[in-house]
């Protein structure tokens, strides 16, 4: 089953299916902190459950200093190794410790007794598949959060964090059953809403000639982030099959996203033949090589096995590399080009302190969630890159076959949203 994603879709601001005398309104009726629940894998010491709900406990920069409009009331946590942080916590901010999903949501009552749910389905000893998936329980999270609304015919926004899935058959279950609900639901990496070196990206709305992205470390724990972070640089382009309104070059009304034909992966020492057929412009590789700290003739002379060059085919024409060099690149970079303008380049800035400042960005976003009941970006992003990455392991598997991805007629609206140094805590 293919799923057109656009605003109707996945991002309508959900309504009640309430109770009768609940109490308890859709997004919280009662000012002060919105009250939220974590649904996590694991809570140990700069976990994705620590460098994001500690702080909401301690503050932006985890020091007791001012923190988020949020309010962490209940903690269900799937896996407790010798390390976990989530006990001593519990009793130190005395928020509930639960023994299962619903009574986190419910507080062991009848009706919702939150205003959000945070899943963080990241780190914990948890099985991979023969494509290298980590198969971390996100859909089963999600099942078990939507469960409880459906059963307490109540809603809140959920945040997923990462990407759904993380094989395709997941995320496409989730992205049904938030629909089905009609519940405010995001997800995604922290870096796309995080720091860049420079601070720029793609004017919202202009033509795009060409782009390249570098990712390092593992193919599905940072193949995610890279595709994450080149998506939400793409999906500010105007789509190549419709001409502006303001002329060639210059910033489309109204750009959308209409989703990717097909994926392929091939492996790095093709690099050499993709420049000599014209897959991957020169110039603008070299621009991303060097924001990632490395260089052309470096990876020529000795392409990582464990990398990967991923091609990606969007189905308004605009193809997309993107460079995985576990070993060479040191960070995630993008470069791009508009007609007749120069290269520009970023690299994401993954900051150690304080306490890794780019979640402090995503939790930004998620309170704003939380206080609108509305996303703060859109969910199709997300399960894009999912997809588009989902396909990619599965080309790799299949020795480098070109997967058609009809599933990935995914459009939306994307939003101007803000990033690093320009979001205000």
């Amino acid at each position: 089953m293919n799923i057109t994603a656009n605003r109707r879709v996945f991002l309508q601001q959900a309504t009640a299916l309430s109770v009768a005398a609940s109490g308890l309104s859709l997004y919280g009726a009662e000012s002060g902190p919105k009250r939220v629940a974590g649904i996590v894998t694991i809570y140990r010491r700069n976990s994705h459950a620590d460098v994001l709900l500690s702080k909401i406990l301690q503050g932006w920069k985890e020091d007791g200093g001012p923190g988020p409009k949020l309010k962490l009331v209940s903690l269900y946590v799937d896996q407790f190794p010798n390390d976990d942080l989530s006990v001593e916590l519990a009793k130190k901010y005395g928020f509930r410790l639960c023994q299962s999903i619903p009574e986190a949501l419910t507080l062991g009552t009848n009706q919702l007794a939150v205003d959000g749910v945070m899943s963080i389905g990241e780190h914990g000893e948890y099985p991979y598949n023969e494509k290298g998936q980590h198969l971390y329980p996100r859909r089963r999270f999600f099942d078990e959060i939507c469960g409880t609304m459906e059963k307490c015919q109540q809603v809140v926004p959920v945040f997923n964090d990462k990407h759904p899935g993380p094989e395709w058959a997941d995320a496409q279950w989730m992205a049904e059953r938030a629909r089905e609900l009609n519940v405010p639901w995001m997800a995604g990496s922290s870096l796309p809403v995080g720091y860049r070196d420079p601070h720029v990206t793609l004017p919202f709305g202009a033509q795009l000639q060409s782009s390249v992205a570098v990712g390092y470390s593992g193919l599905d724990i940072y193949g995610f982030h890279t595709l994450d972070v080149m998506q939400s640089i793409l999906e500010r382009r105007a789509p190549r099959d419709t001409e502006s309104k303001s002329g060639i070059g210059k910033p489309f009304e109204k750009p959308f996203e209409r989703g990717v034909r097909w994926v392929q992966s091939l492996p790095v020492r093709d690099l050499g033949k993709l420049l000599e057929t014209g897959v991957i412009d020169p110039q603008v590789l070299d621009a991303a090589l060097a924001a990632s700290k490395t260089d052309r003739q470096t990876i020529l002379d000795a392409p990582p096995d464990d990398g990967a060059i991923f091609l990606i085919q969007y189905r308004d024409g605009f193809l997309a590399p993107a460079i995985m060099l576990a070993g060479k690149a040191q960070a995630i970079s993008m470069a791009f080009q508009i007609p007749g303008g120069a290269v520009t380049a970023t690299r994401m800035e993954e900051r150690v302190e304080p306490r890794y400042p780019h979640f402090a960005c995503l939790l930004k976003g998620i309170e704003q969630m939380f206080l609108t009941g509305r996303p703060a970006y859109p969910v199709e992003r997300t399960l894009l890159s999912a997809g588009i990455l989902d396909g990619l392991l599965s080309s790799r598997q299949a020795g480098g076959q070109r997967i058609d991805t009809p599933h990935l007629e995914i459009e939306y609206q994307p939003t101007d949203y803000p990033f690093g140094d320009k979001i205000a805590f």
